[in-house]
């Protein structure tokens, strides 16, 4: 059973990597593995997800509900945004599953998603809003978070330069790839749910699981707010550091 000083790494590490651009997934399967913890924890995945889901729902909660009520338009691009991650989400996780729980490959990906912030610092922010976006540049932003689906691509890292890249200015980019998020979360938890209903009992106890529900939310929240700061001021650089170290220090262990 996992420890309370496991739970709350794991929850620290999920809040803080799920929005700054370091993937969350590529340091929660090397992290587990570092620590011998079974990564087929999917009671905590679930919580997890769903408590760096409620922080991105406070954060963008007025753009939520525009959406709802008067962007229809937008509410249609994240949709089609969300089409390629459905698709290859399926897919990885019924036929490839292993490549998730894999340390090796979020190894040679990190330094990957490392190179990609660093074209997103040399990349001039554009001057499009989300809502102007094209359904092909949609889809091609759709098509970077699927490849997020691998641990050590960072889902927001490869969004946001994919937003970059179709013109997006730098809020925007940041603000539409926490949109793509929200069903990209909501599936990836409702995906370990049906995992677990009809299966064994809870492998986590209750209050294990608010706990870490509540700091993964509160972490992610504050994480939120300092990756949109950073944004600002052009400095996704010194998470592109971070992954090329983390993933070189990933490989030479591995390859030990």
């Amino acid at each position: 059973m996992i420890t309370w000083w496991e739970l709350l790494l794991l929850s620290v590490v999920q809040g803080v990597a799920e929005f700054l651009p370091i993937s969350s997934s590529g340091h929660l399967v090397v992290f587990e593995s570092w620590l011998g913890i079974s990564s087929d924890v999917s009671d905590l995945n679930i919580v997890l997800h769903a408590g760096t889901l409620v922080a991105i729902l406070v954060v963008y909660r007025r753009r939520i509900f525009e959406i709802l009520t008067k962007d229809r338009r937008l509410l249609g691009l994240v949709i089609v945004g969300t089409v390629p991650a459905v698709i290859v989400g399926l897919g990885v996780k019924l036929f490839l599953e292993t490549w998730l729980e894999s340390p090796l490959i979020a190894g040679f990906c990190l330094p990957l998603t490392g190179l990609m912030l660093f074209w997103c610092d040399r990349h001039n922010s554009g001057e499009v809003l989300c809502g102007q976006l094209s359904w092909k540049a949609a889809l091609g932003i759709g098509c970077a978070q699927a490849v997020a689906v691998l641990p050590g691509i960072s889902r927001s890292g490869a969004t946001i330069a994919a937003g970059l890249g179709a013109g997006l200015n730098r809020a925007e980019a940041a603000a539409y790839s926490f949109l793509l998020a929200i069903p990209a979360l909501s599936g990836a938890a409702v995906l370990e749910l049906v995992s677990v209903i009809g299966g064994e009992p809870l492998q986590t106890p209750i209050i294990m699981l608010g706990t870490g529900a509540l700091v993964a939310a509160v972490v992610g929240f504050l994480s939120l707010f300092g990756l949109l700061k950073i944004l600002k001021q052009g400095k996704l650089r010194l998470f592109g550091v971070w992954c090329l170290l983390f993933g070189v220090v990933t490989l030479i262990w591995q390859f030990q």
